[in-house]
């Protein structure tokens, strides 16, 4: 919010590939949101990708960089697809999403893993395995091999070509990720697991001594554990239920959540939130996205799933505009459009019907219809 209104800033970016068809589906609910629960929103479309960069010679051209500058979310589609192949890499890179994680220290990436009921059957992992499942992941996003320097490819004197990148972590880095994984398990289950290299990589051993030293000063009353990461790719797929928070770095964290993406049915259902520092308002940056990408081999089929971004919707309710009882209305109704038997493609059992995007965003619309009933008449 802004010192002149109580009014909410949404900036809704769908970006590319199938990006701005889940995208779109989310906006219904935020409208569903404000019209009827009363929420203060302002939402404002702008866009990204190949069509403004043929337009302005930017992917991210000046009016969606204003839109993100004056909002309060950013609610994010997906970016990359093959027409990325007629956008400069340079210019890919300067308005990308490396860029903008920087721009706004958006350093703790949150990926919730709950396995839901409804979705045994179409589950990777047996039901028995996903029996309790519900944990999140805490990516360090602004920092690690991603943004470490020098970095690039070189032709060394034999005619050999060599690529490197630098992996890299400061304490205020690591302390300030960690934080984050302590606090938010304060309020959960009270158990953080940390996963690093320590038994081979440096970083990882100045990772894990932060950790260490920052549990001991203040969060002594949270259990931690330590997990090297080839180990907790395997706990994931072996019993996840055991996790409550997992804090990480930048590509551990890329990867292990995309592995535990098969604790709840598809990479498609998975929402994330990027959040940056908290200022002297109380305020933080924050971008909301599904963790899914631009999945360009079905863009324009209207059979993408949204749910990864609806439940993205959520977790805006729940962090940014400070409506945890929304958020749970709008999880409910997940849960009950999925209970239902509401199943896009990629969640579908075998001989089951299947939803267009379009579809499912209505199977969510009307669930919240009837649990905003049920609540009223229990008023």
């Amino acid at each position: 919010m802004n010192a002149a209104s109580n009014m909410i800033k949404v900036a809704v970016i769908g970006g590319e590939g199938i990006g701005p068809e889940v995208t779109a589906q989310s906006r219904r609910i935020l409208d569903w949101f404000a019209a009827r629960r009363g929420i203060p929103l302002i939402l404002r479309e702008a866009q990204y990708g190949l069509i403004p960069y043929l337009a302005t010679g930017k992917v991210l051209p000046a009016d969606t960089a204003e839109a993100m500058e004056e909002a309060d979310a950013i609610l994010w589609g997906a970016t990359g697809g093959p027409e990325t192949k007629e956008v400069p890499a340079a210019a890919r890179k300067e308005g990308g999403l490396l860029s903008l994680r920087s721009k706004y220290d958006l350093y703790a990436n949150l990926r919730p893993i709950r396995a839901n009921p409804a979705l045994a059957e179409s589950a990777p992992l047996k039901a028995r395995v996903l029996k309790g499942v519900d944990f999140v992941i805490i990516r360090e996003l602004t920092g690690g091999i991603y943004f470490g320097e020098p970095r690039g490819i070189e032709t060394l004197p034999d005619g050999q070509r060599r690529g490197f990148n630098t992996e890299q972590y400061t304490t205020s880095q690591v302390r300030r990720v960690a934080r984050s994984a302590f606090e938010l398990a304060r309020i959960r289950r009270g158990k953080v697991c940390s996963v690093d290299k320590a038994n081979v990589l440096e970083t990882s051993v100045l990772w894990r001594e932060e950790v260490i030293a920052l549990h001991a000063e203040e969060f002594s009353d949270v259990e931690l554990t330590h997990l090297y990461v080839d180990n907790a790719a395997m706990q994931i797929v072996r019993e996840p239920s055991q996790f409550d928070v997992m804090v990480t770095g930048n590509i551990f964290g890329d990867i292990l959540s995309d592995c535990a993406a098969m604790a709840s049915g598809s990479l498609g259902m998975l929402p994330s939130a990027s959040l940056g520092p908290v200022d002297r308002f109380g305020r933080r940056k924050a971008l909301y996205e599904p963790v899914h990408g631009s999945a360009p081999d079905i863009a324009g089929k209207g059979i993408a799933n949204p749910l990864g971004s609806i439940l993205s919707v959520a977790m805006m309710l729940r962090m940014t505009l400070d409506r945890p009882e929304e958020a749970d209305l709008l999880e409910t109704a997940v849960d009950m459009a999925l209970a239902a038997g509401a199943r896009t493609a990629d969640i579908a059992e075998p001989g089951r019907p299947r939803l267009s995007t379009r579809e499912m965003g209505d199977a969510v619309l009307n669930a919240l219809e009837k649990v905003a009933g049920k609540e009223r008449e229990n008023a």
